[in-house]
């Protein structure tokens, strides 16, 4: 009679099974991690760009003010160091935090310089997953965008004339010299100010 030579692969089966429900133990716990990851990520990009978008409206409506008092350059300064801001860009925000299927939960003016704290939270929950909880879970966060200006020019009086307007030296030091008898040629919003996620 012959032996049977099935008793090893018999005992190694349970052990197999373990093995195969661990692995797929840790599969859907790295799943969940980069579920989360991903919902934390699309909460960030959501926040970066509804404070920048509420920034840059600011910046564009600090351009058109200086766009208007060009012929008066002692008006410049304070318009140029965003003094002269009038900071209701948050409407700019919650449009973009809603393009980014998030929603703006806040949005604050920043008071040291023209800027803006937004925070945001995402739409959709974290969803299911083994760790429990995470189906009513959403993600959150914040940033911070400010305008700095990026041109300097003589104060009126130092070194131009009643009839020149001064001349503008900008980012990588560009230059505009500005004619008041011709001025099509104007530096634009981006010129001006630079707009910048705060560290």
């Amino acid at each position: 009679m012959r032996r049977r030579r099935y008793g090893d692969a018999g005992q190694a089966f349970p052990i197999y099974i373990v093995v195969v429900a661990g692995l797929l133990f840790l599969a859907f716990a790295y799943l969940a991690v980069g579920q989360a990851a991903a919902t934390r990520n699309g909460a960030q990009t959501a926040a970066d760009a509804a404070a920048l978008a509420a920034a840059q409206d600011t910046r564009d409506q600090l351009a058109d003010m200086w766009v208007d008092v060009v012929l008066d350059p002692t008006k410049w300064q304070d318009i140029l160091d965003g003094d002269a801001a009038v900071l209701d860009g948050c409407a700019r925000a919650y449009e973009l935090a809603a393009q980014n299927d998030a929603q703006a939960t806040g949005c604050e003016p920043q008071p040291a310089r023209p800027g803006y704290t937004v925070e945001v939270r995402t739409n959709k929950p974290v969803g299911d997953t083994i760790v429990p909880g995470t189906e009513n879970q959403y993600a959150t966060a914040s940033a911070t965008a400010v305008i700095e200006p990026l041109c300097t020019f003589p104060l009126p009086g130092e070194d131009a004339g009643d009839d020149t307007l001064p001349q503008l030296t900008c980012k990588d030091g560009e230059e505009w010299t500005l004619d008041p008898d011709d001025l099509t040629e104007l530096p634009g919003p981006e010129d001006l100010f630079d707009v910048h996620l705060a560290d």
